[in-house]
């Protein structure tokens, strides 16, 4: 039994278990963590657990990885020298027992809030962090330019990236061990591998083997002998059979892969395993040039109901630390990214050629729901948002019609592909930006805020946002209908309007037109991207009430092309407001001010969307209102606007 319902079975109310934490009250820096017995560190790996369980309950947060990588996270802290020595994550889902170590134990109860912790490793948050991440497989590159700027500037601090087995599978993971091995820098990584069992690689054997390999009087003579060899072809020829040879008594083909990119490897060791980590970590720590140990660990470690079901347990909400039972929350109306897959399956069982792709988002997005009904036509590519693009453009050339849903942020990654393999041929992939806009505790790295900036300038793009669930099944079916491409639907994290989009008929939204939502007076007009209309819309009747003004309320849904008709009759008006949960410099705003300023209208233009900054973590309702996108903000600012043309007004009646 684990030792969070092991203290409950003894009957001590939950919030009461934390003056276990002995040890870990104390430790307020690495410095104090090694300044424990080796022996008192399993305890005090309980002692973490314990104290992210009970924080994650009501504080929710990545759990599941962290939980696992507790014992390594612990043995590179009590090993090396951090921060002088530089520890860098990858993604940072596995690193809250790092925070916890580094000074913020108290202020991790604030994780992922406003003005709290970020969620993620960040430079500006402590010296301990020594890399700001979020995305996947950024470990490897930052971790060699860390060690060759040791080098440069004659510094022996050490260099160690961790990285989790699902993103090692991301093109720049691969780019960066391509020149890590290459290089012969001094740098190890730590291969963090929560999906392999280890049973025939853990014993007495293979850690036999792992302590000869790691002897430094084994490395002496294996360095005199090769010398004496000298160098050539021979000793080449020598060495591949040799490293062949250890690789597959060491790690079978994973050793040889990474042998053959110049790495030496180490393991797999029993990552949770306190003793096997440190026993490890002190071996490779002065060996020079790039190594990797190769560890195996358990998602979810300690906590049952997060070893039983690791994909839930990732980010698994509010829960029970005591039995386990997550506590949903009350949800207004169906998640967009239910209505996505609900809706690519019902087109996908009317149309053989539609394909669904994710960079191993599958649940993330909704597209699990075609991977369970259609599995052959459903493609998790794994963390390779660039190869999704590519692979879906490939199955367009060939006749197929994709829908590739990547999250905004990760959007991003894919640039190229979108410009130069899709668009560039005119080939008709959909492609699906979940978690568009303000995204909530997430924070900065997880902002889909550039994609309308970012999309609209491509030539052949079509880039929509539809206002609610209705909308955007309306423009799937558009889209799975369009001849050309790239077809982007752009989108929110969360729950949509309300709205009854199951038994909405399937419609073709024509590219380039928008909507009226609400007929106005003639002396204002609103423009929103998006679910930003119900606000704005909101807002109009609240400015009509106050002033007796009744704004126009359009919804332009394509921000490219973008409609012509609903720009005249704003720009009429005289007065006209821009509204999207996006970059305010390029996006929506940014084409309303290039075709009035073309056009010659003169007109009172202002936007309301992301500002020039990053966004920190906060619930999602908070962040929009920060950025004036909700009623409130729409109305100040259209109350605003109408105290300047007022004033503009009084000037002109008396310079007349």
């Amino acid at each position: 039994m684990d030792l969070v319902l092991y203290i409950c079975s003894l009957g001590w109310p939950w919030r009461l278990t934390r003056f276990i934490s002995i040890m870990l009250e104390k430790i307020n820096t690495p410095e104090e963590l090694r300044g424990l017995e080796q022996g008192e560190l399993a305890g005090l790996c309980a002692e973490i657990r314990q104290y992210m369980i009970e924080c994650c309950s009501t504080n929710p947060g990545h759990l599941g990885s962290s939980l696992g990588a507790v014992e390594l996270i612990v043995g590179l802290h009590y090993v090396f020298n951090t921060p002088e020595d530089k520890i860098v994550f990858d993604v940072g889902h596995q690193a809250y027992a790092h925070k916890i170590l580094t000074g913020r134990r108290e202020a991790f109860l604030r994780n992922r809030m406003r003005d709290g912790l970020s969620g993620f490793p960040k430079i500006s948050e402590s010296p301990y962090d020594a890399f700001g991440v979020g995305h996947s497989s950024t470990s490897i590159s930052a971790a060699l330019g860390y060690s060759y700027a040791a080098k440069i500037c004659g510094r022996s601090d050490k260099s160690i990236a961790v990285i989790g087995d699902g993103a090692l599978t991301g093109g720049l993971a691969l780019e960066g061990l391509n020149n890590a091995g290459a290089s012969r820098s001094d740098i190890l990584i730590i291969l963090n591998d929560n999906n392999i069992s280890i049973d025939k690689n853990i014993g007495g054997i293979h850690n036999h083997l792992l302590k000869l390999t790691t002897d430094p009087r084994y490395l002496r003579l294996k360095d005199k002998i090769w010398n004496s060899i000298g160098e050539g072809k021979f000793r080449e020829k020598m060495q591949k059979v040799v490293r062949g040879t250890k690789s597959s008594i060491l790690g079978g083909y994973h050793g040889a892969f990474f042998e053959s990119l110049g790495f030496r490897y180490f393991g797999p060791i029993d990552g949770n395993d306190i003793d096997a980590v440190l026993d490890a970590l002190r071996r490779l720590r002065d060996i020079k040039g790039p190594r990797i140990l190769h560890t195996i660990t358990k998602k979810g470690k300690g906590y049952a109901p997060a070893e039983n079901d690791p994909v839930v347990w990732h980010a698994p909400g509010k829960f029970n630390p005591v039995t386990g039972e997550r506590i949903a929350g009350i949800r207004k109306a169906d998640r967009y990214q239910d209505v996505f897959g609900e809706v690519l399956l019902d087109l996908a069982r009317k149309d053989e050629r539609i394909v669904g792709i994710t960079p191993a988002m599958s649940t993330g997005c909704g597209m699990n729901i075609l991977a369970r009904e259609i599995p052959s036509r459903f493609f998790d590519v794994g963390i390779e948002e660039e190869h999704a693009v590519t692979f879906s453009a490939g199955l367009a050339a060939g006749g197929m019609k994709p829908f590739c849903n990547i999250y905004s942020s990760f959007s991003q990654r894919a640039y190229d592909e979108i410009i130069h393999d899709v668009a560039m041929q005119n080939l008709p992939v959909v492609l699906c930006f979940d978690r568009a806009g303000l995204v909530g505790e997430d924070g900065a790295t997880h902002h889909g805020c550039l994609d309308l900036a970012a999309y609209r300038p491509v030539p052949n793009a079509i880039v929509s946002a539809p206002r609610n669930e209705i909308e955007l099944k309306r423009l799937m079916y558009t889209a799975s209908r369009y001849p050309g491409g790239p077809f982007i639907i752009r989108y929110p994290r969360g729950c949509g309007e309300g709205v009854d989009w199951r038994n909405a008929d399937y419609a073709i939204l024509e590219p380039g037109r928008g909507e009226c939502l609400q007929e106005g007076d003639g002396r204002f007009a609103v423009l929103t991207a998006g679910p930003m209309a119900s606000a704005a819309l909101e807002a109009a009747s609240t400015i009509r009430k106050e002033t007796g003004v009744l704004p126009a309320v359009y919804d332009i849904r394509y921000i490219k092309p973008i409609d012509k008709s609903i720009l005249e009759a704003a720009a009429a008006t005289g007065n006209v407001l821009t509204v999207e949960d996006g970059s305010l410099a390029g996006g929506l705003f940014g084409a309303v001010a290039e075709y009035m300023a073309i056009s010659g209208h003169k007109v009172n233009l202002k936007g309301l969307g992301i500002p020039d900054k990053y966004i920190g973590q906060d619930r999602q309702a908070s962040q929009r209102s920060e950025c004036g996108l909700d009623a409130a903000g729409i109305g100040a600012k259209i109350r605003e606007m109408l105290i300047f043309e007022e004033k503009s007004e009084k000037i002109l009646e008396n310079q007349n």
